[in-house]
């Protein structure tokens, strides 16, 4: 049996985030876009989030998608993304910096750090570009970062379930591990067993269009957030 775990749901709209939380999650990580990796969400977003469903609410800060390399301008948006963040009560921001090496840009990610504090900073899969992702494991405990969300440098973590086992290890309660991508309620026990982690972040997605009816004059599908599947992730981790 589990007896400590900790579920993240990534959560891309208002729909989602209100699933995640009628599906018992009590954590969710914020964003817009996913399709694109996710963006920063709007501040009435963040907002509602925090104050109105009462989740601890962990912000994707990225002004963009693509690459991690940001130039000066981008990073005073991400400065004052984390500083909005702060004055709204999130518990967290979600950042990840790499310079044009692929390396981790420690300077940067502890400017950021310090900026965000006394907020908690995860660093994100940006980590799974790294070309030496046990170094990087150190600078950004060396930076302070909290949390590392993880595949374990694969496309899914039962991939990567190896390497992220090794960077449990070597983390020694240091950094918390996060393991993530493809994980759904069908193998979320299995990664748990495989990599050691305590914390697990997934989507629980379905197709489904983010809004709550009424007339769409432009309809499209994405992804959504599933209540049910929360809850079936939920009851398997016993939490």
């Amino acid at each position: 049996m589990i007896s400590v775990m900790l579920l993240e749901i990534c959560t891309n709209s208002l729909q989602s985030a209100k699933a995640a939380c009628l599906g018992g999650a009590k954590r969710v990580e914020l964003c817009q876009d996913l399709a694109s990796g996710g963006i920063t969400p709007s501040a009435g977003l963040i907002d509602y989030c925090v104050h109105q469903l009462g989740l601890e609410t962990r912000v994707l800060i990225r002004p963009r998608s693509g690459n991690f390399t940001y130039s000066t301008d981008e990073l005073e948006v991400i400065a004052r993304d984390i500083e909005m963040c702060r004055q709204i009560g999130a518990a967290a921001v979600v950042i990840g910096f790499l310079n044009e090496t692929g390396a981790i840009d420690v300077e940067t990610t502890r400017r950021m750090v310090e900026l965000a504090a006394p907020m908690e900073v995860t660093f994100h899969r940006a980590f799974d570009a790294c070309c030496s992702p046990f170094e990087a494991l150190e600078q950004l405990i060396a930076c302070g970062c909290h949390k590392l969300l993880t595949s374990g440098c694969a496309p899914s973590a039962i991939e990567g379930a190896a390497t992220i086992r090794q960077l449990v290890q070597q983390s020694r309660g240091r950094i918390d591990i996060i393991a993530a991508a493809g994980i759904t309620p069908y193998n979320v026990l299995q990664v748990v067993e495989a990599t050691g982690v305590n914390e697990v972040h997934g989507s629980c997605k379905r197709a489904g269009n983010p809004t709550d009816g009424g007339t769409n004059l432009f309809p499209f599908t994405e992804s959504v957030t599933d209540e049910q599947q929360v809850r079936q992730m939920v009851s398997l981790l016993n939490i």
